[in-house]
C-alpha cells in the first residue's frame, strides 16, 4: 500500500479545512457545505464521464483508483539478480535446465518469457510476444489515466455551470439587495468544489498512477532485455551491467550495493 497517496489526500483535506476554520471560526465552515453544489459538480462530472465510456470501464473506476494506492513494488534488485542467477545455469547446464526454476518466478511476465526460452523460440518471436503484452498493457493503463485525467477537466467545468445557475437564480431576485451577498457565496462554492477535486483527487490520480504505470513498464522492459540476453548465452556480468543500465544512478548504486550483500 502507497501511504503517500492516502496522507496526502488527508493532509490536503485537512488543510484546506484548518484554512477555513482559521479565517472564519468554526461556523465558517457551515457555509462551505452546499449539497446543491455536490450533486453539480460530483455528479454532472461522473456523469459525463458515463457518457465517454463504457459502462463496464465506467463501473471500474474504484478499481482503477486503487492502483494509486495499492502500488506494486517491483523489487528491482531481486528480479535483476534473478535474470543473472538464470544467465549463469544456462551457461552452465543450458536452457532446458532452466524449466526447473519456472515455478520460482513469481511473475507471469517473465515466467513466460522464460518458458519461450526453453521452448526454444526465436529470439524475434519472443521480443514480438513480450512487447505486444507490454503495449496491450500499457494501452489498458493509459485508458485508465484518461479517465482521471478528463475527470480533472470536467470536476472545474461543472463547477462553472454550477456558479452560472446559482448566478441565474440570485438575479432572478436581484430586487432583493441583503440576498446578493449570501447568493454570490453559495454560487461560488461549486468552482471551488471543482477546483479542489480537480487538483486535490483527480489530476493527483491520473500523475500517481502515471507513475506506477512507468516503473511497471521499466521493469518489463528489464524482463524482455533479460529474457533475451539469457538466450543468445550472454555473459552473466554482461547481462547484469545491461540490466543497471536501464536504472538511475541512485538506483543502481543500491542494486550494486544489494546484489554484492548476496554475493
Amino acid at each position: 500500500m502507497d501511504i503517500a497517496t492516502i496522507g496526502g489526500l488527508a493532509i490536503g483535506f485537512f488543510v484546506l479545512i484548518m484554512g477555513i476554520v482559521v479565517a472564519g471560526g468554526v461556523g465558517g465552515l457551515i457555509g462551505f457545505i452546499s449539497l446543491p453544489s455536490v450533486f453539480i459538480t460530483i455528479g454532472g462530472s461522473f456523469a459525463a464521464i458515463m457518457i465517454s465510456n463504457t459502462l463496464a470501464r465506467t463501473l471500474g473506476l474504484m478499481k482503477i483508483a486503487m492502483n494509486a494506492i495499492h502500488v506494486r513494488a517491483f523489487d528491482t534488485g531481486r528480479i535483476i539478480s534473478m535474470i543473472v542467477t538464470f544467465s549463469e545455469k544456462a551457461r552452465r547446464e543450458g536452457l532446458l535446465a532452466l524449466e526447473d526454476d519456472l515455478d520460482e518466478l513469481e511473475d507471469d511476465f517473465l515466467r513466460k518469457g522464460i518458458q519461450l526460452v526453453v521452448d526454444g523460440t526465436d529470439p524475434e518471436i519472443i521480443r514480438n510476444i513480450m512487447e505486444t503484452e507490454l503495449n496491450n498493457m500499457q494501452q489498458r493503463h493509459n485508458d485508465g489515466i484518461k479517465i482521471f485525467e478528463d475527470w480533472g477537466t470536467l470536476a472545474p467545468a461543472f463547477g462553472m455551470i454550477g456558479t452560472l445557475i446559482g448566478l441565474i437564480l440570485m438575479l432572478a431576485k436581484i430586487e432583493d439587495k441583503s440576498a446578493i451577498g449570501p447568493g454570490m457565496s453559495t454560487a461560488l462554492i461549486t468552482t471551488l468544489y471543482g477546483a479542489v477535486l480537480a487538483n486535490l483527487v483527480f489530476i493527483p490520480i491520473a500523475n500517481k498512477l502515471t507513475y506506477v504505470n512507468n516503473q511497471e513498464i521499466l521493469m518489463r522492459e528489464i524482463m524482455i532485455e533479460g529474457t533475451l540476453s539469457i538466450q543468445s548465452g550472454d555473459n552473466p556480468r554482461i547481462v547484469k551491467e545491461k540490466l543497471v543500465s536501464f536504472l538511475t544512478p541512485e538506483i543502481r548504486a543500491q542494486v550494486e550495493e544489494e546484489s554484492g550483500e548476496r554475493e
